[in-house]
């Protein structure tokens, strides 16, 4: 077993986290990780319920329940402060990311020598056009001026070393520019190709002004971020 915490944010989520969490036993994963993180972002459905009783009957199970929806980023850093583990692995509450995909990085990150993020880029990827696209274009922008080496950082899959991650300046979209802050911080990361699901429940939470505009003016705070710290 991995000393791992599996953080898994969901907002509206109900259909869809029995089936992930299912996939997660039925691969294997359930059984090599030390405890699996749910942060529910204050969904208003049967999400929180649902977490309740998986909470009952599996005792790897953590979860909490943010005081209003705080946003992906917010989540995860709160599943970080809630973790036992030096190691954290964050995946999707939506069944597009795959528990299998997840034993690669996992397996890789611990098998590299001073590597301190593992992160996944999605390959053949089930969103609708314009969700692409914007992706595409942020994508682009982002690594020409970050120069993270990463074609994919909005892929959720990520394994991470949780107390460099927790001394990052936190904001409000940091899950989106974790291998520009390692890589800035002169920490070693790697990327691998993963799959990724359709969509079968539920829609997604972000469009495109989330994921382009905000994501490009973000690109500039980071890179302000990683340039004061050169300064020091």
């Amino acid at each position: 077993m991995y000393d791992i915490s599996l953080v898994i944010p969901v907002y509206n989520e109900e259909k869809n986290i029995d089936l992930l969490f299912k996939s997660i036993l039925d691969c294997g994963l359930y059984d090599k990780i030390s405890e699996i993180i749910f942060i529910d972002d204050f969904s208003n459905d049967n999400s929180n319920k649902i977490i309740k009783h998986l909470n009952k009957s599996y005792h790897k199970i953590k979860f909490s329940k943010n005081y209003k929806n705080m946003g992906q980023s917010f989540s995860i850093y709160e599943g970080a402060k809630l973790s036992n583990s030096s190691t954290l692995l964050t995946m999707d509450g939506d069944c597009q990311n795959n528990p299998w995909d997840a034993l690669k990085l996992i397996e890789a990150y611990f098998s590299k020598k001073e590597i301190y993020l593992v992160g996944g880029i999605r390959k053949n990827r089930k969103d609708k056009f314009i969700k692409r696209l914007s992706s595409l274009v942020a994508n682009k922008v982002r690594k020409k001026i970050l120069n993270d080496d990463c074609d994919d950082t909005g892929c959720a899959l990520k394994v991470f070393d949780k107390n460099q991650f927790l001394k990052f300046p936190f904001f409000n979209g940091i899950h989106r520019f974790l291998p520009a802050l390692f890589k800035g911080y002169n920490r070693k990361t790697l990327f691998i190709e993963v799959s990724h699901n359709k969509r079968i429940y539920g829609k997604s939470k972000y469009g495109i002004i989330d994921r382009l505009f905000v994501g490009i003016i973000d690109i500039y705070k980071v890179k302000k971020i990683i340039d004061s710290r050169k300064n020091d």
